[in-house]
């Protein structure tokens, strides 16, 4: 339990923190979910606006911390190969 006046805000801003750490995080993951199943379906024009949907929120996830920039290569690049096994 936080005593001291900046202790409670510390905890307040840490909190605010970690809801939109996961609330980017979850979206995340929605949309590279959205574009696995149009693969799994083979619906080959939805993946492809799924793609386009993720692509730019898992770099924004990178850029602000959330994922490593690295993992954010790794997961784009996995979304495009597989994006593009369709064509």
């Amino acid at each position: 339990m936080a005593n001291h006046k900046s202790a409670i805000k510390r905890n307040k801003q840490s909190a605010a923190r970690a809801a939109r750490n996961n609330h980017v995080r979850t979206t995340m993951r929605t949309f590279v979910k959205q574009v696995r199943t149009a693969v799994a379906n083979g619906e080959r024009e939805i993946a492809r606006v799924a793609l386009a949907k993720a692509v730019p929120y898992i770099d924004k996830a990178a850029a602000k911390g959330i994922i490593h920039k690295a993992t954010a290569s790794r997961k784009i690049s996995r979304l495009n190969k597989l994006v593009n096994t369709l064509a």
